[in-house]
């Protein structure tokens, strides 16, 4: 790619994009500028990946073509507003902070810029994330492409309409957070059955990982691969039937509505 990559914040996601994009080469390390004010966060990027690093993100902006807000929501109207004056007119703005609305980021920048927002996800830093993408009133045809070819470094990426984000941030974004309690779960159960932590750990990680991996090659439905382990009178149909006693479909159903609800309060904020 040509032109300038700037990312505002050096946090984890920041990072996962960096180290992808270093791996596929689709970006050169001296176009690559980073920007955080935590001194050590800098030296971590220059140390780790050999790319710029730099306190003042109003200097780091000049002449870039894509500048990622990878900043929390929460500070991104303190940014925004220090870099207005030096963005580049022609600069693409892509947007991973939570719940912040392109037509948000587009009146904090004056109106005219291009914005993208995306909703990746934490398994992004190990190469196996998720991310929706979304343009704003001002993208141009290529500017969601760019986008994803960005955000495919560390994952898939889906295109979704605007409207539909909350909903991504309930599903894929908070996603990884549900498989984790159920972890949790699985391994408290297993330390009740008396089994040693380290065999407890090594049955719940692999047998989530190998599932995850068995309905994506095959792309059978769930509901029949679940069906597919469930012998009628055997251990897992008595598993399931204190699932179905407890409701636990319609919880986690409620959860993820529960999740929805409050991505389109914060987005509101």
């Amino acid at each position: 790619m040509k032109g300038k990559l700037v990312f505002l914040g050096a946090g984890n996601m920041a990072e996962a994009l960096v180290s992808g994009l270093m791996a596929c080469h689709r970006w050169s390390r001296d176009q690559v500028v980073v920007t955080d004010i935590a001194p050590e966060r800098r030296t971590r990027f220059v140390e780790k990946f050999s790319v710029h690093a730099l306190s003042d993100n109003a200097v780091a902006v000049a002449e870039a073509a894509v500048v990622v807000l990878a900043v929390k929501p929460q500070m991104l109207a303190e940014v925004l507003g220090g870099i207005r004056a030096a963005l580049p007119a022609d600069a693409l703005v892509l947007s991973i902070a939570a719940g912040i609305t392109t037509a948000k980021i587009e009146n904090l920048l004056g109106g005219r810029v291009r914005v993208v927002r995306a909703m990746p996800n934490t398994p992004a830093l190990v190469g196996c994330g998720v991310a929706a993408i979304c343009g704003g009133r001002n993208t141009k045809p290529g500017d969601l492409d760019t986008a994803e070819n960005l955000l495919s470094a560390t994952g898939e990426v889906v295109r979704v309409d605007e409207a539909l984000m909350d909903a991504v941030t309930a599903v894929s974004g908070s996603g990884p957070a549900y498989v984790f309690y159920m972890m949790e779960a699985m391994l408290e159960a297993a330390r009740q059955m008396g089994l040693p932590g380290d065999v407890a750990r090594k049955l719940v990680y692999t047998t989530v990982k190998g599932s995850a991996e068995l309905i994506l090659q095959h792309g059978v439905p769930p509901e029949e691969l679940r069906a597919r382990v469930t012998s009628k009178g055997g251990t897992t149909a008595a598993a399931i039937a204190v699932k179905d006693r407890r409701e636990v479909k319609a919880a986690i159903i409620e959860a993820m509505l529960a999740a929805h609800q409050r991505a389109g309060e914060l987005a509101r904020l």
